[in-house]
């Protein structure tokens, strides 16, 4: 075979990501890494000459970003490489040359009951506002039910927000209360949900006129009636806006999952699964948090340290 240039080698791993059915979002962010990686280095290379000092460069050229998003680059193009080695288009894995940076240690802060509460209680009404010559007044939100379900529904399953996005409704067994979850790396799992969520999930889908299984659990009125991550992180942004909450994400939502479960005395492994997790990596890192609190919990009720003996 002739030398193919980067743009072909390219064009043939879209085609392999497409086949192993990985999701959009992962798509789009290989699109993303290697879109920029190819301006960059500003003409078509043979992939043959693209060396490791190439690739150096490119993440040299993102100097402020954080670690965690060079670590993504790295990762991106690594697993480029890894398909043209295995593809019999290049030799050897250049990426693997450059050492990837360490990430900045996450913080991880869940939600507290009266943030959660707060934000619940943000959701029917928008924030008050006022004209010149008129009175503060508020309106009605769009589509309450909807966002109360959607907000009980990320708090009970602890599910990634492109999961929620991707579930349909047939997906849900609703006697039983649990959704069929296809997560990433084609790793299906069941979550459950509680009564309280199973009744908001009752509500919302009461407002919608028509319900085929096909159709996305919870629809959007743009985009062609499938919400996507973006539309859903705006929504609860400004739910969070509204309550006064700071530092609201999508994520913050799983980890109060997390954390919460094991507060509660459920076991590592179970959550393990429940999260889709491949390791228990992540796991420890919510149990460490948990171990805190039920150190805290000791020192509070040692009756040799409080009575002084």
């Amino acid at each position: 075979m002739r030398p193919l240039k980067l743009s072909q080698v390219i064009q043939g791993y879209y085609i392999n990501v497409h086949a192993r059915q990985l999701s959009q979002h992962t798509i789009l962010d290989y699109q993303n890494i290697l879109g920029k990686f190819t301006a960059f280095l500003e003409k078509d290379y043979l992939f043959s000459e693209i060396t490791s000092t190439h690739v150096a460069a490119f993440l040299a050229s993102h100097e402020g970003l954080k670690k965690k998003t060079i670590l993504n680059y790295h990762t991106g193009l690594s697993a480029l490489w890894s398909w043209a080695l295995s593809e019999g288009f290049a030799d050897e894995n250049v990426v693997r040359r450059i050492k990837p940076p360490k990430p900045e240690e996450r913080v991880i802060v869940p939600y507290t009951l009266e943030e959660v509460k707060l934000m619940l209680a943000s959701i029917e009404r928008t924030k008050r506002y006022t004209r010149p010559g008129q009175t503060w007044q508020d309106r009605a939100t769009l589509e309450p039910e909807r966002s109360k379900a959607i907000l009980l529904f990320l708090l009970d399953t602890g599910v990634r927000a492109e999961e929620l996005c991707n579930i349909k409704v047939g997906q849900v067994d609703k006697r039983l209360m649990r959704v069929k979850i296809f997560g990433k790396g084609a790793k299906d799992r069941y979550v459950s949900f509680s009564a309280r969520t199973a009744q908001a999930l009752w509500r919302y889908l009461a407002t919608r006129e028509v319900l085929k299984d096909d159709q996305p659990l919870f629809s959007s009125r743009q985009a062609g009636g499938h919400l996507t991550r973006t539309r859903l992180l705006k929504m609860v942004v400004a739910i969070g806006n509204r309550a006064g909450v700071k530092g609201v994400s999508l994520h913050r939502f799983r980890h109060t999952f997390a954390i919460s479960y094991l507060r509660n005395r459920g076991d590592v492994y179970t959550l393990q699964r429940l999260l889709g997790h491949s390791t228990l990596d992540m796991v420890k890192n919510y149990l460490a948090i948990v171990q805190v609190d039920i150190e805290n919990a000791y020192n509070l009720a040692s009756p040799v340290g409080n009575w002084g003996l």
